[in-house]
């Protein structure tokens, strides 16, 4: 007999997040809530609704899920964004988690988490440093008065932060952890390299879609080859053994940032005549890849799909959750979770309180600290990264179970911080966060 449990899984996520987006907009809560409570209750008391072992087939789901939860994100960014915020992000998605990681680790010295090595330290805060951008999105979807330049910092951290926390969870803590040994300057420079090469294909990568996409003109193809050039990079940079989701962000960001240049140069409206250099010619500039209203809709359907892979991976979290070990474990799930808010609110203040040292980061003031610190929340990539370590490993019990508690706590509590202050708080919406 015919199996349909593929199609009754589509309709349980399908079903779920319209049940969840119409609860959350009558109740004026994020969705996300809504979400990760729902995928819990559904796995565990109605069984014949997920008839898919998601377990069994964990790679297979992450392997089908990471680009599109990466993809809105990656096209949500916009070239004129990235050029007045490029250091700002970039100490936000490679500084502070960096440093974020080492600060982490230093508790190895302290006994925090009793019979961990170093290298296991390193690990367990490279996995929970990383930030969810599909939870970030939900809940601050729903707020108005948040300035335009702090949600790009927050998309851009988002991404930038998961490439970073992969490249130093696969090529320094999980060796390190596994071993009980690491050369400095191999692991130093395998980093860097991997980094570099990842940058490198995802350019190339993102130039050749681009050029691609200028040979038609509607949108479902465009969407389409957007959808290509992200699970094509992702595949790619793993098979080449270097970082999947950090070529697959360049890819995006790369081809996108083109497109963007192409319509404020080429493809408006309204047409200045400007030089062209022989870069511009080389991109065929005066051949547009798309239109602004084209990539509104390629943008709103790649976040659809990124918000219904992200319902898979809530499946697969409600999976993992066993409230008797989460239980046993609730110490090292506290500290765990209060530690990283510390780590997280303390780089953050760097752009509350001293941004004027660097003319190139600006400070946003108390409140763009604020909304910066919590809307750190953890997801799917800390759930994939924990599946990640080997089931040889001793302690993976104790990951998992930190990293799911982390991961529930930091969606409930800073999401329902966030929803507070903008709901009791701050009513009015402000024109503008960045202070001058």
């Amino acid at each position: 007999m015919h199996s349909f449990a593929p199609e009754i899984m589509l309709i349980t996520i399908l079903s779920l997040v319209v049940l969840s987006d119409m609860i959350a907009s009558r109740l004026k809560i994020p969705s996300v809530f809504l979400l990760l409570s729902g995928s819990y209750l559904i796995y565990a008391y109605f069984k014949a609704a997920v008839p898919i072992d998601m377990a069994e087939h964990f790679d297979t789901v992450i392997l089908f899920c990471i680009p599109l939860i990466f993809m809105g994100d990656a096209l949500h960014l916009h070239f004129s964004d990235l050029k007045k915020h490029g250091w700002s992000i970039f100490y936000l998605a490679v500084i502070a988690v960096a440093l974020s990681i080492a600060v982490g680790a230093s508790l190895y010295y302290f006994g925090v988490f009793a019979g961990l090595s170093l290298g296991a330290y390193v690990s367990l805060f490279a996995i929970n440093m990383a930030t969810d951008a599909v939870s970030v999105q939900s809940v601050l979807s729903r707020f108005g008065g948040i300035s335009h330049d702090i949600k790009v910092l927050i998309e851009g951290e988002s991404l930038g932060n998961d490439a970073t926390a992969v490249i130093a969870f696969f090529f320094i803590g999980l060796p390190w952890m596994m071993s009980g040994y690491i050369d400095p300057v191999h692991a130093t420079t395998e980093a860097l390299r991997v980094f570099a090469v990842s940058i490198g294909m995802g350019l190339a990568l993102g130039y050749g879609f681009y050029m691609l996409m200028k040979l038609f003109s509607d949108k479902r193809g465009e969407l389409f080859m957007f959808i290509i050039e992200g699970y094509a990079a992702y595949v790619l940079g793993e098979e080449m053994h270097v970082s999947g989701i950090l070529t697959l962000i360049t890819a995006i960001i790369a081809s996108k940032a083109w497109i963007d240049m192409d319509i404020a140069l080429s493809c408006s409206t309204e047409k200045k005549p400007v030089a062209k250099s022989f870069l511009r010619k080389l991109r065929m500039e005066n051949i547009c890849a798309t239109t602004s209203e084209r990539l509104d809709y390629i943008y709103e359907m790649a976040k659809e799909f990124g918000y219904i892979a992200a319902v898979m991976i809530f499946f697969v979290l409600a999976e993992m959750v066993d409230f008797e070990i989460l239980w046993s474990y609730r110490n090292e799930i506290l500290v765990m979770f209060g530690v990283t808010t510390l780590i997280r609110a303390v780089s953050m203040a760097k752009f509350a309180f001293f941004g004027k040292t660097i003319n190139s980061i600006k400070p946003v003031g108390a409140e763009g600290w604020f909304v910066l610190t919590f809307s750190g929340m953890k997801g799917a990539l800390s759930i994939i990264l924990v599946h990640m370590i080997p089931a040889s490993y001793e302690y993976k019990v104790l990951f998992e179970a930190v990293t799911t508690g982390v991961v529930i706590l930091s969606i409930f509590v800073y999401g329902a911080i966030l929803w507070a202050y903008f709901t009791f708080v701050k009513k009015k919406p402000e024109k503008k966060l960045f202070i001058h």
